[in-house]
């Protein structure tokens, strides 16, 4: 095999066409070349011992915490119990404060990944409400990502059944069983994947979001919950690795759920289940499994429509949601505690040391449809500066749609000291599967924008 490094020595001074699908990920290595140009010198590195030697191998797990490890995750009882904005169905009214209990004494947890948080989640469901059903493509047998394993001969084929392969007919099925002449039931959908939510589009758009205003309030489809995995799992290619909450941003009428974690997961999808309006809830497909945290096992939810703080600062906010929350910590870290003999270093302007510790705001929204903007107005206050980062499409997406909101606010707009950066998936027709890492913002194009936003 030829030597790398005597390889990069023989190329000083040349230069390289650069696609631009690549580009975004040069900038790292190379502070000082354009990104808007297609032509760049190539890197130079010296052909010396001393060199070589000086590069130590990382650790085995690497520099950065991985999900499993990510401080964002309940991994005791004491945490999990303590998450703000619990609210237990068996709480009792205090007449004194005129609010409900929030007494933790007696309540156990277990170790859950994200697909057994929605599973249990699903269970408390059935359990609790005789109207509600569970239906989709394979569900009865656990579904692609065992999301309903064993409901089907816990609670009955006739309560947890397949459907065709029609997401159109799954949604609308879904719909009617809501409303049922007004006193209609639970319906709980599975759009397999949200790749092939587009068929039943029509269905979401034009009937469950209007299905109130058209009738003066006499009906609707509050009951009805359709649950899809979302976002890039590594491997998905094309049709299953898309992200399409951004094009639900203006249907007014229907709510977008994205969890970021198992205890996330359960009390928000129970609490869309029982919400009065119809929820599209989206999962993470690579949180399924390396998500774990400890999850209380007691019947409980977390309110919709409301983010969360996850680390507080004053330089920066950022505002993202779903897989994109862990490589915000990642890309946080990076920055935070850049490795020795890195190249994050270099990305540093020199003499500018304040930006090796800033203080970040991190805020997971949650719920994306309607989104707390609010909140992200108040910590815009503070910090004074933004970036939102998600998976789905850049344009017409989440990010543009928030960056607009604070734009037209005059007091946020005026208040900002740097532009607003919105970093997303590019514009191209899909996730090519070959070229998945550089789609997806991972945590150097992330940490990118920080210091970019950071230095302005």
């Amino acid at each position: 095999m030829p030597n790398t490094l005597s390889s990069l020595s023989r190329v000083t001074n040349t230069t390289c066409r650069v696609s631009p699908i690549q580009r975004p990920r040069l900038w790292l290595c190379r502070r000082h070349i354009s990104t808007s140009s297609s032509t760049c010198s190539t890197v130079v590195v010296p052909n010396t011992a001393s060199t070589v030697s000086a590069l130590e191998p990382p650790p085995a797990g690497g520099h950065m915490p991985s999900i499993a490890s990510s401080a964002l995750l309940k991994h005791t009882r004491e945490q999990a119990l303590k998450m703000p904005e619990i609210v237990w169905a068996d709480a009792e009214l205090d007449e004194g404060t005129s609010s409900l209990s929030s007494t933790t004494t007696g309540r156990e947890t277990r170790k859950m990944n994200t697909y057994q948080a929605i599973r249990d989640a699903l269970s408390i469901a059935l359990s609790t409400d005789d109207s509600a059903i569970v239906f989709g493509e394979d569900v009865a047998f656990g579904g692609v990502f065992r999301c309903t394993l064993g409901l089907a001969e816990e609670y009955g084929r006739e309560r947890v059944f397949n459907t065709p392969l029609t997401e159109q007919g799954v949604v609308g099925f879904g719909i009617g069983y809501a409303s049922m002449g007004g006193m209609g039931g639970t319906a709980i959908a599975e759009v397999q994947f949200a790749d092939y939510i587009w068929p039943a589009f029509d269905q979401l758009l034009n009937e469950a979001s209007k299905f109130r205003y058209r009738s003066g309030g006499q009906f609707n489809v509050g009951g009805l919950t359709v649950r899809c995995p979302t976002m890039a799992v590594g491997h998905g290619g094309l049709y299953h690795s898309q992200s399409p909450e951004g094009f639900f941003m203006g249907a007014g009428g229907l709510k977008v759920v994205i969890p970021r974690s198992p205890l996330q997961a359960k009390g928000l999808l129970l609490s869309s289940i029982r919400d009065p309006n119809p929820v599209i809830f989206m999962e993470p497909k690579v949180l399924y499994r390396s998500a774990v945290e400890q999850v209380p096992t007691s019947d409980y939810i977390l309110p919709l429509g409301r983010a969360e703080i996850l680390t507080t600062g004053s330089d920066l906010t950022i505002v993202t949601y779903g897989t994109s929350v862990y490589r915000c910590e990642q890309a946080i870290h990076l920055l935070t505690h850049p490795p020795e003999g890195g190249l994050v270093r270099g990305r540093i302007p020199q003499g500018d040391e304040s930006l090796f510790t800033p203080t970040i705001e991190l805020i997971d929204l949650r719920t994306i449809l309607p989104y707390d903007l609010p909140l992200v107005l108040r910590s815009l206050a503070k910090t004074h500066r933004l970036l939102i980062v998600h998976e789905g499409p850049t344009t017409g997406g989440v990010g543009m749609q928030i960056a607009g909101d604070v734009i037209m606010r005059r007091e946020a707009f005026l208040g900002l000291e740097a532009p607003v950066k919105v970093i997303g998936g590019w514009d191209t027709p899909g996730v090519a599967l070959q070229y998945e890492k550089f789609y997806i913002p991972d945590e150097v194009r992330i940490l990118d924008g920080l210091l970019e936003v950071l230095a302005y």
